[in-house]
């Protein structure tokens, strides 16, 4: 099979494909024919060696994709040949044409929910999920979104709006804030632009909760745009940096703050799942953005790191 190695760490151009030996389905496990192959924004820093956990080189780089199961090990139930499956694979050794997993891991697709669409919200539906159930926004409250185009950003915005709230979309051009308009957004603020926080202001006062996704000065002031009762939760750092707010000074603002709210393996597989549910109900829509074959995933992680990208980025591997 064809897969992407990272053999040294360093810029887009250190990810090579290679032939590959097939993975073999041991005791419990499966393997799946991927179709498509989800990219994340830590996947690139991983790459670069400035990601927020080490990684072990050679590998091959990638953690969540979708196909068809197509060969059983021993102990599996054959029901499951020919399934269409997203699942995660525990970090590493998507980027590839076949992959071999636990069977327990694998997520079935619902009937008339496109197989991308699964991929683009294996992790990212299960996030925005987690930070909405941690916010609870309510009907008539202020929620500011930041990277609102992003992949995760682009569901925040569709769950506030659902939720009643009114949503402040914030990104980094016109482009991504006309995508967020589209999902819902009722205020539109591009946070590249000198004095950004007091066109949030103008607009709807204040702010009760923030989702930041960008962190450095940008989450910084978002912070500030929060009062008393304000909730603020962080699930990025575009920026390279998380959002500096020591803990002393959000609990004299009387602000609550939820640094990358987490779940355990089965609360996040049961969030996944009913990302997937929404998703093949009409109620959440992924945004996918830009689809690369897996030969140019290194022209799929520079492309992540020109910040000009829309929603999600996924690779065509089948």
């Amino acid at each position: 099979m064809r897969a992407v190695w990272l053999r040294e760490f360093g810029g887009p151009e250190r990810l090579v494909v290679a032939e590959t030996p097939d993975p073999v389905a041991g005791p419990g496990q499966v393997v799946v024919a991927v179709e498509f192959a989800n990219i994340t924004f830590v996947e690139t820093q991983l790459r670069a060696g400035t990601g927020p956990f080490p990684m072990r080189l050679p590998t091959i780089p990638g953690n969540g994709v979708g196909g068809v199961v197509a060969e059983l090990g021993p102990g599996v139930d054959p029901a499951l040949r020919g399934r269409r499956v997203v699942t995660g694979l525990g970090g590493t050794g998507g980027y590839a044409e076949r992959v071999a997993v636990d069977a327990t891991w694998l997520l079935p697709v619902p009937d008339g929910l496109p197989l991308d669409d699964a991929v683009a919200l294996l992790a990212d539906g299960r996030t925005a999920l987690l930070l909405a159930g941690a916010a609870e926004p309510r009907p008539g409250e202020r929620v500011l979104v930041e990277a609102a185009a992003g992949g995760v950003g682009s569901l925040l915005v569709q769950l506030a709006r659902a939720a009643g709230a009114t949503v402040v979309a914030t990104a980094g051009s016109g482009r991504k804030l006309e995508l967020a308009r589209e999902l819902g957004a009722d205020v539109l603020v591009d946070y590249s632009e000198p004095g950004w926080p007091e066109r949030v202001r103008a607009a709807v006062g204040g702010v009760d909760v923030v989702f930041d996704g960008v962190g450095g000065a940008v989450g910084r002031s978002a912070f500030e745009l929060l009062g008393v009762g304000g909730r603020m939760f962080s699930f990025g750092l575009a920026s390279g940096e998380w959002t500096n707010v020591p803990d002393e000074v959000a609990k004299e603002r009387g602000v609550t703050i939820g640094r990358g709210p987490t779940g355990s393996p089965a609360e996040l597989r049961e969030l996944s799942r009913r990302a997937l549910a929404e998703a093949a109900a009409g109620r959440l829509r992924p945004v996918i953005g830009q689809r690369f074959p897996l030969d140019r995933a290194a022209d799929a992680h520079a492309a992540i790191e020109s910040r000009h990208t829309l929603g999600k980025t996924l690779l065509t591997v089948g």
